[in-house]
């Protein structure tokens, strides 16, 4: 009896369901629904739920709240079969015969990995489903639709499960869906989701701050009746067409997190007292906003306008709070209701996956999704899924704080963002240049933490030498620390091919080749063919780093080159003149010009291994500059003439450059870069050191070096000092 009566509930809500769907599906979709439910009815028969239900009123439920949201026929279809691959024996393969590909692969989306995979716990295993969804969601955003109103209705029936798994289903609730459904705007699915959550964490303050509210309705609502009432008053008497004013609802967990937060009572928080007040055109929502400020008086910092800077989860409203009748903080929301559709619903709202695709806006809706794709641009770097998961709610589901690129732009970052969380989140060779940044107009050194509303500036230049490892203890979003450490994986990986290369020529002069002839193409192509590596490269860094030696490299290139090697030919003994240069300390000489005048130019003081370019002064003979220095640019090109560096890797002649570091101010900081500059044989002529805030502490050497290779050599082992997190070379 009780069963039947069990059923028939099912089949009520599943023609309510049905009912609701006809309001935006065609005939042919609702047919499709319900094909979908008989499968799932016949699949999941004889299972039943903890609270005793039959398991078929869950799928029902989760295709439901997808109605609500006005979810395609796929949706609606997958989410009714959404667990019999999982846990009956229907197969993938009969669901994509019976309705579609696309069905198929939202089913696989949301199902969870075998067991029969072997995972070292079940932490892990948790981590790869959440990897496996979010890869599936990155393809089609149905996906998580699905799974959030899946998580939503096992949260409601949460209470038949017990004590300690309603613990871990809230918590995950907390971590994972609840900010997901923040990400995509469904701020509807996002409250409830975070109640029921606070409910099983927290019971005592849940139903504390409930209370609370219970005690203080009856004045709250007499006192927003109140405000309502001069508000409507006063919009009709200025003609001002509202579609509606109310009371916002509250939210629990909000509460909470506030009075938590901000350390606050109850009574404390501004937006206990709130009005929602909804025009029809954006020029209304100012128009109102202004009608507002004329009645009271605006709270200063506390007027948001979303709607000139949209949230990026789309959200768009104007919020101010004022000093209301009586002394009592208000908060207004005013919006448009397509921005409170927006609100409530997210991407779900304008956003189906139909009009998205067939839409005249294809490229908008990528723009909504933008953040979904760096999200998964991070999978690439995670060594596993838990880490995927840490990075994930480090980036983007804990809280965030908004600033603007001088353009307007708006930028969100982790809260404790750093100046160099925001250049690499700009782009990556923008933070690998990075050598300072302006926040509202002031330099800030690169760990300084952002707040909401900073418009920041990253300071580049092109004589960076990249970034120091000590970066990767400022930044504090995992893209930055990735992108860091990618960029010390590839100069490592060009400093080992490097290596490579030079060690295969060395064997070839040793063994008398000419590398030249050796070194060909078609040489080199069946070299890498018998090794199995994919290019040139890999095969120079496989040498380098020890995994094949360069013999066997150099065995292979020279098969059958031995016979070919021409026999040397003895010439008589000549008698030759030097080749005479003209006299110059400064290591530079004139193609095809004696007795010139030369001088190293102090504007960018170049370096043997640079590239040069001359040109000729009135009276100071040849001024020699590095070929990108600015003030080549102001010079004719008929006064430019050609230099070349005389013996740059053997000369014994030194030459000054500037260099600046930046670090954090600790005893002993200068000793160890004079120490490092010792080891390195690179004398000092001038130093200058200042400490900023007695935090930061910035040197300024003159160094003596041989060429460019001795430069980098000295900064990259200035660069590994402890606490050092920048070296820039300092050009006039």
């Amino acid at each position: 009896m009780i069963e039947n009566l069990a059923k028939v509930r099912v089949i009520v809500k599943m023609e309510q369901l049905l009912k609701r769907a006809a309001s935006y599906l065609s005939e042919k979709d609702l047919e499709q629904v319900k094909r979908a439910y008989l499968m799932a009815e016949k699949a999941h028969e004889g299972q039943f739920r903890k609270s005793g239900e039959p398991y078929i009123t869950h799928p029902v439920a989760v295709a439901t709240i997808l109605v609500d949201l006005q979810m395609d026929a796929a949706t609606l279809v997958a989410a009714l079969l959404h667990d019999v691959v999982e846990d009956t024996d229907v197969t993938l393969k009969e669901i994509e015969a019976e309705f579609g590909e696309t069905v198929a692969s939202l089913v696989d989306g949301v199902t969870k990995l075998r067991q029969r995979i072997k995972f070292k716990s079940n932490a892990e295993h948790q981590a790869e489903n959440y990897r496996k969804m979010f890869m599936a969601m990155a393809k089609d955003i149905r996906v998580i639709l699905i799974k959030l109103a899946d998580r939503l209705h096992n949260m409601r029936t949460l209470k038949s499960m017990p004590e300690h798994k309603q613990l871990i289903i809230s918590k995950e609730t907390l971590d994972i869906f609840a900010p997901l459904a923040h990400r995509l705007g469904i701020s509807k699915i996002k409250w409830e989701l975070e109640d029921i959550a606070l409910r099983y964490l927290n019971p005592h303050q849940y139903y504390r701050i409930v209370n609370l509210m219970k005690k203080k309705r009856a004045e709250r609502e007499a006192f927003l009746q109140e405000l309502i009432e001069l508000l409507k008053e006063r919009f009709a008497s200025m003609g001002v067409k509202v579609i509606d004013v109310s009371g916002r609802p509250k939210h629990i967990y909000s509460i909470y997190r506030k009075m938590v937060s901000r350390h606050k009572e109850f009574n404390e928080i501004y937006d206990l007292i709130a009005v929602r007040v909804i025009v029809e055109s954006v020029r209304d929502c100012y128009g109102v906003l202004g009608i507002v400020h004329t009645i009271w008086k605006p709270i200063p910092g506390r007027f948001k306008d979303y709607i000139a800077s949209p949230k990026p989860n789309m959200y768009q409203s104007l919020h101010t709070t004022v000093i209301g009748p009586k002394g009592e903080p208000v908060e207004v929301q005013i919006r448009t209701l397509d921005m409170h559709r927006t609100a409530e619903y997210g991407i779900a709202a304008h956003w189906t996956y139909k009009e998205a695709v067939n839409s005249n806006h294809p490229n908008e809706y990528k723009e909504k999704l933008k953040w979904l794709r760096e999200m998964m641009e991070q999978q690439k770097e995670a060594k596993d899924a838990q880490e995927f998961i840490e990075n994930l709610k480090m980036d983007w589901f804990s809280r965030s704080v908004f600033v603007f690129t001088p353009k307007g732009d708006v930028i969100e970052l982790p809260v404790g963002s750093v100046s160099l969380d925001f250049a690499y989140r700009i782009h990556t060779e923008i933070g690998n240049k990075c050598v300072g940044a302006k926040v509202n107009g002031k330099i800030v050194p690169l760990d300084y933490t952002l707040n909401t509303g900073d418009i920041v500036e990253i300071l580049t230049s092109k004589h960076s030498y990249g970034p120091s490892r000590d970066w990767l203890k400022i930044v504090k979003s995992s893209n930055a620390k990735n992108k860091i450490r990618n960029w010390f994986k590839k100069q490592q990986r060009e400093e080992t091919i490097a290596k490579g290369r030079e060690m295969i020529e060395s064997l070839l002069k040793k063994q008398e080749f000419n590398v030249e002839q050796v070194l060909v193409p078609e040489r080199i192509n069946a070299a890498i063919k018998k090794f199995n590596f994919s290019d040139e490269d890999d095969l120079y860094a496989a040498v380098g780093f020890g995994g094949i030696s360069p013999s066997q490299v150099v065995s292979r290139l020279t098969e059958g080159l031995k016979q070919e090697q021409p026999q040397p030919v003895i010439l008589p003994k000549v008698k030759t003149l030097p080749q005479k240069y003209p006299h110059s300390d400064t290591g530079v000489r004139v193609k095809g010009v004696d007795n010139l005048l030369i001088r190293i130019s102090k504007c960018c003081n170049p370096v043997p291994g640079e590239d040069i370019c001359g040109f000729v002064t009135q009276g100071r003979g040849i001024s020699v500059h590095r070929a990108d220095c600015h003030n080549l640019k102001e010079v004719d090109e008929d006064r430019q003439i050609a230099v070349e560096w005389v013996g740059e890797n053997k000369s014994a002649h030194l030459y000054h450059v500037d260099i600046e570091v930046s670090g954090f101010e600790r005893d002993g900081l200068l000793n160890d870069v004079l120490q490092v500059l010792s080891d390195v044989q690179a004398p000092y002529t001038q130093v200058t050191a200042k400490v900023h805030r007695k935090e930061f502490a910035t040197i300024v050497i003159r160094i003596m070096i041989r060429n460019a290779g001795h430069l980098k050599n000295v900064v990259e082992k200035i660069k590994g000092i402890h606490d050092v997190y920048n070296v820039k070379r300092i050009i006039q």
